[in-house]
């Protein structure tokens, strides 16, 4: 798929270890990024592409170790969610011992 040239040029501001395109493919996870990393700028001309519902299902269902608490409270607030609600956190399975 073939992405806008300032679209492509945000996702490589905000997800600087991967090419534009591979970080496109995931649009929950880019979003979750550019909320985090993203300047007003950057958000901007994301909304162009993105709606108001695609940010806020980021907010409802977060990859888990992208958001900082700072962040994830001001998107929190501005969707209208408790900003209090706790930062997605990665889980992992209990080692097992031999």
């Amino acid at each position: 798929m073939t992405y806008p040239d300032e679209l492509r040029a945000v996702a490589g501001r905000v997800i600087w270890f991967e090419p534009p395109e591979a970080s496109l493919q995931y649009p929950k996870r880019f979003l979750a990024y550019l909320m985090t990393y993203g300047t007003l700028e950057d958000i901007v001309i994301t909304r162009k592409y993105f709606t108001a519902n695609e940010f806020d299902d980021v907010l409802q269902d977060p990859p888990a170790g992208i958001f900082d608490a700072r962040s994830w409270t001001y998107w929190n607030l501005v969707y209208g969610h408790d900003p209090e609600r706790p930062l997605p956190q990665r889980t992992f399975p209990p080692l097992s011992h031999p």
